[in-house]
């Protein structure tokens, strides 16, 4: 049953993404190092496995295995000529689950960040990052994704040259950033400008907000500093689940199914129009979110005191512990 994403945001309903990719993939066999893309096509019954627990436990929108799916992330393990390859049959297999459920389920084109920095810090241009991002784009509308999906962005260029990427393949979008360092991304881009950055282009994002970054608690501050400055948007809170810690030679996020449940709560008061995981989220959790948002009746936006009284403490209002921080960098790098 084909829907849009347009389509299901129009009915008010807030909807539920999906979870984590690479660190479910862990649990079922990904080695560390080994790109995710390539179960595209070497373990597609794995692939389409997830995409089945997350529609299963209740997601609307599910994303492809693309994450590192453009030509840049893919030299690294020497795939970069695999691009519309990996990403079309990405799409293909999301399409399939998607079209076998039995409500609409959306199919969203994952695109994470190129991993370069822009001139002048690197070597990345402007044309160089868009003509990257069109080629993936297009792998993925031909796979047949409904709307590509620009996640944990930190950089207001490449935000901008993968939504022009999308403008130009004729595919509908969403972006997001991952507010990770003391309440800003890693290049310094604040909440509230983050709508300014699709100023001026042909076509503005379906939906804006933020995915992975810190814990739980910090993502709701984040969504709350977007939604104020930016009110007549709908917004995305894709948060972890809890904070990263090492048990052993494992990392272990801290959420419970509960306290997924609550930041779900949370996050509809806060003014999100959808509401999904990221790193640590298992089906699982999702099932509990699931059960939040059907039975949850919005209430005034909770202030950022509530939030740490009823999910825990923030983590970007004091250091990280060496112990924190070392889990969440090295979950970042492996696992999405």
């Amino acid at each position: 049953m084909r829907t849009s994403l347009e389509a299901l945001l129009a009915t008010g309903r807030v909807l539920l993404a999906d979870g984590a990719t690479g660190t479910n993939y862990f649990q079922m066999g990904l080695e560390a190092g080994e790109p995710p893309e390539l179960w595209n096509i070497d373990r597609p019954e794995r692939v389409q496995a997830l995409h089945q627990a997350f529609v299963d436990a209740g997601s609307d929108v599910i994303l492809t295995n693309t994450f590192g799916g453009n030509r840049h992330r893919l030299k690294l393990h020497h795939n970069e000529a695999r691009v519309l390859e990996l990403n079309r049959r990405a799409a293909e297999l999301a399409r399939a689950v998607a079209d076998a459920a039995p409500r609409p389920v959306v199919v969203a084109g994952s695109v994470g960040p190129t991993g370069e920095l822009f001139a002048p810090l690197g070597a990345l241009t402007d044309d160089d990052a868009v003509e990257v991002f069109t080629e993936q784009i297009t792998g993925l509308a031909e796979g047949g994704a409904d709307v590509a999906w620009i996640e944990t962005m930190s950089a207001p260029e490449e935000l901008r040259a993968a939504a022009r990427a999308a403008i130009a393949v004729g595919i509908p979008y969403a972006a997001t950033g991952s507010f990770d360092t003391a309440g800003r991304t890693m290049m310094g881009l604040h909440p509230a400008a983050f709508a300014s950055v699709f100023d001026g282009l042909d076509r503005p994002p379906l939906a804006i907000g933020a995915n992975c970054g810190v814990g739980a608690s910090d993502i709701l501050v984040t969504l709350l500093e977007m939604a104020g400055a930016n009110g007549a948007r709908r917004f995305i809170s894709k948060g972890n689940c809890g904070i990263p810690q090492f048990h052993g030679a494992e990392i272990v996020y801290t959420g419970t199914p509960d306290l997924m449940a609550e930041y779900a709560r949370l996050a509809v008061d806060g003014g999100a129009a959808i509401v999904g995981g990221c790193c640590g989220t298992s089906p699982e959790h999702l099932r509990a979110m699931r059960v939040a948002l059907d039975t949850h009746a919005p209430t005034a936006a909770p202030t950022p005191e509530q939030i740490v009284e009823r999910i825990g403490p923030l983590a970007n209002s004091a250091p990280e512990t060496a112990e924190s921080q070392g889990a969440r960098s090295r979950e970042r790098r492996r696992a999405r």
